[in-house]
């Protein structure tokens, strides 16, 4: 289970998507001359950059891509042989199984087999493929080539080959990585269950979304008031109501992979449109939740579905009410739709589709089960003073977080509308309307002027009461917590300048690429490069939570720093962009990297971590004196 979050973090963090390339191949003869019918010994050298690491290509299966060495297809040769250098065993950290990896250098031997009428010069070439690691990070699998001329001789000797202590013949992997697909290889059906598995139970929790969960009562509605078959019959509708949830979601899932890629999938997370509409999506749920109207199925589509249902044994109305759902939910569901897109595609060929089956499924699983089942609705308590104070509470809730995406909007577009202060005191109020309504002293729905506060209204009462005295601190400058990634940054001085405990704030540069550049030759430093995000949570929760703290500011303090804001509207944003996907071949945010005053990437750091020795790691590998550059 641990390889399958692994992959899911690799997945949609930039960590296997960077331009870097710290292996470099040549292919050299033992002897420059081989006779026709004969064969010749080619030496490939592979010299491997320090952190990094290769693996043997008898690496065993499940893990990483293993290296694959083989020759380009020539009418000369006959067959070739590929011998392995002895590798270091170890665990791996980022795939959690044993591996056999090269460190600095490794040679394999090529043993090529010259068919009797060669003639002439053959200009072969070594073809490899490989993935590239460190112990944080992996490279996606690149393919590269080394060429030499060998000189065909009639009196040429031939060499005894003898391969080295420790060397072995890679008899499974001969053939040439030129014929082989750029997808990574096929994952192992245990990979494959607990990939799906994970898929299931994201399907289970995207229920319990505010898009999702009131849908329950209005779906279940539908197969309530059906005039009752058989029992076979009613199990035949409820499988084609939940086949038609997981029909849509993963002919979906598989058209959004299919035209935008993971890239798209990323962008989609700060686009202004996608956080408006689900705003309004979580609003309108709020109003109707508090009284203002009462969202129920059309009365004319109940009675057409009835209709077919009784004319066609109601497959057609059940298909539609799946699809229905389906496309109704997709914004709420769309965060968790996304990062399972973004794992997926990088995997077997099947596994999108395996993914979001698995997903659907466990959306659909429960109203799977009451349409199967229609007497445990029918059980349920009838709805009385308890629901109507529940739909009250979750009405302010819904409220809550339909602001959280206004921010969102707000700060993208940089209108500076919703700033820090203004959206904690509504979010003080709406959490304390809550409270106060518990107690009594708001008149809504479900609360009578004479009935008396019982003790779990009390205490649900003290906990949104105080949740929202909570708040207040972060109005004037107090740092909230785990809160500070979905909150905005206070405007006085942005994200751009953190100030820790004793008040000392960093000197950051935004959206200065160039001129920050500039500042390190003259400094002679390096550059820190903050790829960060206006609606972006986790860029919010490390500039509040880990860049403050003593000891990350005092490594932070011998870099000269810039952020590079990528999901804004304007120019700078797009051009930010540009630059972390040409440069790293993402644009997953946050996304940190050191780099001196030549552009040259010296270290980088995917993501969120919580770890500070781990982010301070990161920060000291560029320490040290530094030559003039």
């Amino acid at each position: 289970m641990r390889r399958v979050f692994v992959s899911l973090l690799l997945a949609t963090a930039p960590v296997w998507a960077q331009k870097l390339d710290p292996v470099k191949w040549k292919l050299e003869w033992e002897t420059p001359e081989a006779r026709a019918g004969g064969y010749a010994i080619g030496k490939l050298t592979a010299a491997i950059e320090e952190p990094w690491h290769l693996y043997s290509p008898t690496t065993p299966k499940g893990g990483p891509i293993v290296t694959k060495i083989g020759l380009a297809e020539n009418a000369a040769v006959d067959r070739v042989e590929v011998y392995r250098p002895k590798p270091e065993r170890k665990a791996d950290p980022n795939f959690g199984i044993d591996t056999e990896t090269y460190d600095k250098q490794a040679v394999f031997y090529l043993k090529v087999f010259v068919k009797a009428d060669a003639a002439g010069p053959l200009e072969l070439t070594a073809q490899s493929r490989y993935q590239a690691c460190t112990d944080k990070q992996c490279l996606p699998p690149v393919r590269r080539n080394a060429a030499a001329t060998l000189a065909i001789k009639a009196g040429a000797k031939e060499v005894a080959f003898t391969p080295a202590e420790g060397y072995a013949l890679v008899s499974d992997a001969p053939e040439s990585p030129a014929k082989t697909s750029e997808a990574a290889p096929a994952a192992p059906p245990g990979d494959l269950g607990r990939f799906a598995l994970v898929a299931f139970g994201l399907g289970l929790a995207a229920l319990f979304t505010p898009c999702v969960f009131p849908m329950i009562p209005f779906t279940m509605t539908y197969f309530l008031n059906r005039q009752s078959g058989s029992r076979a019959d009613s199990v035949l509708q409820a499988g084609v109501f939940a086949g038609g949830i997981v029909l849509l979601f993963t002919s979906m899932g598989l058209l959004v992979t299919a035209l935008v890629g993971p890239f798209g999938v990323v962008q989609l997370g700060s686009n202004p449109i996608v956080n408006g509409f689900i705003a309004l999506i979580f609003a309108a749920f709020a109003c109707s939740l508090l009284g203002a109207f009462e969202i129920t199925l059309p009365s004319s589509l109940l009675t057409r579905m009835d209709q077919e249902s009784q004319k066609r044994g109601g497959f057609l109305g059940s298909l539609l009410m799946g699809l229905t759902f389906s496309l109704t939910s997709f914004a709420c569901v769309g965060p968790f739709v996304g990062s399972l897109l973004a794992a997926s595609v990088q995997g077997d060929k099947l596994q999108p589709a395996i993914g979001m089956a698995a997903f659907s499924s466990g959306l659909a699983a429960p109203f799977f089960f009451l349409a199967l089942f229609p007497s445990v609705m029918s059980k349920m308590p009838k709805s009385g003073g308890w629901l109507a104070r529940v739909k009250v509470v979750l009405g302010f809730v819904l409220f809550a977080l339909a602001l959280k995406y206004l921010a969102n909007v707000d700060q993208v577009m940089q209108w500076n509308v919703l700033s820090r202060e203004r959206f904690l005191a509504a979010w003080v109020v709406l959490f304390a309307l809550p409270g106060l309504y518990l107690m009594g002293f708001l008149r809504l729905e479900g609360i009578k002027p004479d009935q008396p506060l019982g003790v779990g209204r009390a205490l649900t009462a003290t906990a949104f009461l105080a949740f929202a005295i909570s708040l207040l601190p972060g109005m004037f400058g107090g740092r909230l917590g785990e809160l500070e990634g979905y909150i905005p940054l206070p405007s006085n001085n942005s994200i751009s300048a953190c100030a820790g405990d004793s008040g000392e704030k960093l000197a950051w540069m935004k959206n200065q690429y160039k001129e920050a550049l500039a500042k390190a030759k003259a400094e002679n430093k390096l550059l820190f490069v903050n790829f960060t995000g206006y609606a972006c949570t986790n860029c919010h929760w490390m500039k509040a939570n880990m860049f403050p703290r003593p000891e990350v500011m005092a490594e932070l303090k011998n870099f000269v720093l810039v952020e590079l804001y990528t999901d804004g509207t304007d120019a700078a944003s797009e051009a930010n962009q540009e630059l972390q996907n040409q440069k790293f071949s993402t644009i997953a945010i946050p996304y940190y990297a050191l780099i001196d005053a030549d552009e040259k990437v010296i270290a980088t750091f995917p993501s969120l971590t919580r770890q500070p020795e781990e982010f301070i790691a990161f920060l000291k590998s560029g320490a040290g004196p530094r030559a003039s550059l």
